[in-house]
């Protein structure tokens, strides 16, 4: 029989009477089970397990790593379908498959994607060769073990333009914004509410077509988690794994996919757009980030 001052079972270092007290072991567990249930048959969320939720982790901190690796190598005069090579070889030498390759409708034809300056996002590595002023995000998505890990950062390609500049601080501004109100029991608007908030007040668009989204058990799983104001209250709970990835634009939100490709997002008014992705886990008491990429900054001429 666990004592009130004993260590508590949770293993998070607290005493019993400190932390999950009066609640037994088993009691905490008949209640995630039923929780688990419960999401599962209203949203078609899946509340990861401990056992699926170090597997995530291990998916996810594999493509941090190698996303760190591939933007270190976007430099001058490399073009995106090298950074893509590059890319690809480090993921099979990884044992792991690259999740975004033959994707979807159309299939997706490489591996990563590579969305510069006036791309919004799924832009398709090619000959296209980085040049001084360039901004670029490179999105990286991993299969390891059969679990997937999701992410993307910005790289700006030498000084770039104060326009730049903004969207590129402005989107990383909003994805640690609203990482910082994580916590159990969050309603999923409260994401792209503060979102919204931050972008609004930079006078920057946010774009409403594209999502963050669960990630772990599948690529892509419920639930969708908007940038934009929105009015889903689904609540935040422990084992939720997904994505969130602020499409920021410098001008309007609006966009339009390229009908060449079927997958390449330009926004409409031809101004830069960036993104920044992490994938999160909650936890019991807040939340932790699965893909702990290194940050790069931007200077402007």
């Amino acid at each position: 029989m666990i004592g009130r001052n004993d260590p508590c079972w949770c293993k998070s270092g607290k005493k019993w009477k400190k932390c999950h007290f009066p609640a037994p072991p088993e009691l905490i567990h008949e209640t995630l089970a039923v929780k688990s249930k419960q999401y599962a048959k209203k949203w078609g969320i899946l509340l990861k397990t401990p056992e699926q939720i170090e597997k995530i982790r291990r998916a996810n901190h594999l493509a941090a790593a190698l996303l760190d690796e591939v933007c270190d190598r976007a430099v001058e005069g490399v073009t995106t379908g090298e950074l893509n090579d590059i890319a690809h070889n480090l993921i099979l030498k990884a044992n792991a498959v690259p999740a975004s390759l033959h994707y979807g409708s159309p299939p997706f034809p490489k591996s990563i994607c590579t969305s510069l300056n006036d791309v919004i996002c799924h832009g398709i590595p090619d000959k296209t060769v980085l040049q001084q002023g360039d901004i670029l995000n490179i999105d990286l998505a991993v299969i390891l073990d059969g679990y997937f890990g999701d992410c993307s950062k910005m790289v700006a390609i030498g000084k770039v333009s104060s326009d730049k500049k903004k969207v590129f601080d402005v989107s990383l501004a909003c994805l640690k914004g609203a990482a910082e109100i994580l916590r159990p029991g969050l309603p999923i608007c409260e994401i792209g509410n503060r979102i919204s908030d931050i972008a609004e007040k930079e006078g920057c668009g946010v774009v409403t077509q594209f999502v963050g989204h669960g990630v772990g058990v599948k690529y892509h799983e419920p639930p969708q988690v908007p940038h934009c104001r929105n009015p889903i209250r689904i609540p935040l709970a422990s084992g939720m794994t997904f994505t969130i990835e602020p499409m920021i634009n410098g001008g309007t939100a609006d966009l339009y996919i390229d009908e060449s490709d079927e997958w390449t997002a330009r926004t409409q008014d031809g101004k830069p757009s960036a993104q920044w992705e992490w994938a999160f886990l909650i936890t019991e008491d807040g939340f932790e980030i699965l893909t702990p990429w290194t940050e790069t900054s931007c200077e402007a001429f």
